[in-house]
């Protein structure tokens, strides 16, 4: 049997998810590095679950589709699509001087709109790392 194929496959398949992890930690280095006054971290389930339960004061911003909103959401969430074409001016609308924590499905919508959100002046922003589909049922705050 000629293996070439399937050693041709799995390097390719290894290449995508080295490159896929090298471009998403250059991409949170941007995301979460410290500036003066303001907050960004990627918190895991756990620690988002306990975040919620220590700051009640937190927004909590979804931006997968309506669809996948309502198959499911984390406690006191709000949907705003990323796909919304007025998704700057809808998030805009949120309290810039309170903590806002953004999650889609997976973590990379919601790091899109975590870029929207520092550009809007968000003073602490949470992202729910690998997004809702990391969140255990029952993890309520």
């Amino acid at each position: 049997m000629n293996w070439t194929p399937y050693i041709v496959f799995a390097a390719a398949i290894l290449v995508v998810v080295v490159s896929w992890y090298a471009f998403e930690g250059s991409w949170d280095r941007r995301l979460f590095s410290a500036e003066p006054g303001k907050v960004f971290a990627n918190l895991d389930a756990a620690q988002a679950a306990a975040w919620l339960r220590e700051h009640p004061e937190t927004q909590v911003l979804d931006v997968r589709s309506e669809s996948e909103f309502a198959g499911g959401a984390l406690p006191a969430a709000v949907n705003i699509s990323l796909g919304d074409e007025a998704f700057e001016s809808k998030v805009g609308k949120l309290d810039r001087e309170r903590p806002v924590l953004v999650y889609c499905a997976g973590g990379f919508r919601s790091r899109k709109a975590m870029e929207v959100l520092k550009g809007l002046g968000f003073k602490n922003i949470q992202h729910l790392h690998r997004g809702y589909l990391s969140w255990k049922p029952g993890a309520t705050p």
